[in-house]
């Protein structure tokens, strides 16, 4: 902490995405009050951008009321993809404004990424799925193989961390065959991936999504591993443990906390993959690059999710929200000036265009199960309409 800051009061702010599984806000809170035994005396919220409350302002207005000048925030977020890169800063950034000439400084730290202390928690779920003793590992298991199962974005070098860390891990526990699949808009999905994946004849695999929290990616994915086990009895499948608030996942955000406390800047985890080499400076941080590229015109603040807003707060604290905000938690947006996709966001959220939408192993293959419409929109018809026909002809094959 830089001397100017010694005596100022001081807060933590963590920043979660939110979900509509309650048990996702009741898991993302205990890493909260993990952290307040790391930081006792300190003032610590968390808040997210959507779905749940306390939205990401509220907790900001909490600390703001207890008096804290100093706020350090950082995104619960496993890879520096379009919430910890875009969503995030805007809304710290839009706070930080609404508060005008206030003493008050927000801080904006980095995504957990690929800490040590990241990848030692994930390989730990590993070995507690495998029954395992972490102190008693054998030398190699190559008679199994490791599927690691990562969030999936638009954003290239996020998606590419995940593969990193599948390397990784595997160079450090020795499986036999290691790959990566992916449960959001990239490829290839976790259905499709696994389905290829067994034929390469292991009896044993161990599929490890690299999740902090529960919600309805993971019960998702859980599924398509029970429905390819089912109808592969010879094969045994071994389904790890999400992150959750294992004491090393704790450890990974006292670090990133106590970075922006002592003024290190950390290199964003992912950069825009069209950015030309030498045009980033080297240790950007994930403000910085958004500084950037919102005066660059390459960001819009006024595209940031939608936060949740408690219905019981009433209309007055709904439009001291955000003035085009609704109830059910979604918002509208003024579409008459540029943006970088043209799909409605009434439903409360966007994503980035994603260039392979089409790809035969991709998101396509998840279309009808519940798949965000903001993917959804991307598709060309012929692809809609080439599913449509599939799940037809499927259809009426199981009917003969």
């Amino acid at each position: 902490m830089s001397s100017k800051q010694k005596n100022r009061k001081i807060g933590i702010m963590i920043c979660g995405h939110g979900s509509r599984d309650k048990d996702a806000e009741r898991e993302f809170s205990r890493v909260a009050a993990g952290l307040k035994e790391r930081f006792p005396g300190v003032p610590i919220e968390y808040g997210f951008l959507e779905f749940s409350a306390p939205n990401i302002h509220m907790g900001l207005h909490k600390l703001v009321a207890l008096g804290v000048e100093d706020i350090y925030a950082v995104p619960g977020m496993l890879f520096a993809a379009t919430h910890a890169r875009n969503d995030i800063p805007s809304v710290l950034l839009n706070f930080q404004q609404q508060l005008g000439d206030s003493a008050v400084k927000i801080h904006y730290g980095s995504e957990l990424g690929l800490h040590p202390a990241m990848i030692e928690a994930f390989q730990t779920r590993i070995y507690q799925a495998m029954d395992i003793d972490c102190q008693q590992v054998p030398a190699s298991i190559h008679d199994t193989m490791l599927v690691v199962v990562g969030r999936g974005t638009s954003d290239t070098l996020a998606n590419a961390e995940a593969a990193k860390l599948t390397r990784i891990v595997n160079e450090n526990i020795g499986f036999g065959w290691a790959d990566t699949v992916y449960s959001g808009v990239t490829y290839p999905s976790v259905g499709v991936g696994l389905e290829r994946l067994i034929k390469l004849g292991f009896k044993k695999i161990v599929v490890a999504p690299y999740f902090l929290f529960t919600g309805r990616l993971i019960k998702r994915i859980y599924a398509y591993v029970d429905q390819i086990a089912a109808a592969h009895p010879d094969i045994e499948f071994i389904k790890t443990p999400y992150l959750n608030d294992h004491p090393k996942v704790i450890d990974a955000f006292e670090v990133r906390l106590r970075e922006i406390m002592s003024d290190v800047s950390t290199a964003t985890g992912s950069t825009e993959s069209s950015t030309v080499a030498g045009q980033v400076p080297k240790n950007e941080t994930l403000m910085q690059s958004f500084s950037r590229r919102l005066a660059a015109g390459e960001v819009d603040i006024h595209h940031h999710h939608a936060e949740f807003v408690d219905p019981e707060e009433g209309q007055g604290a709904l439009d001291e929200h955000h003035d085009h905000q609704h109830a059910d938690g979604s918002h509208t947006h003024d579409h008459s000036h540029s943006h970088s996709h043209d799909h409605s966001h009434e439903h409360g959220h966007s994503h980035g265009i994603y260039k392979h939408i089409d790809h035969p192993l991709g998101p396509r293959t998840m279309i009808g199960e519940n798949l965000c419409c903001c993917f959804m929109s991307q598709f060309p018809q012929a692809v809609l309409d080439e599913e449509v026909a599939k799940v037809q002809l499927q259809t009426s094959v199981h009917k003969a």
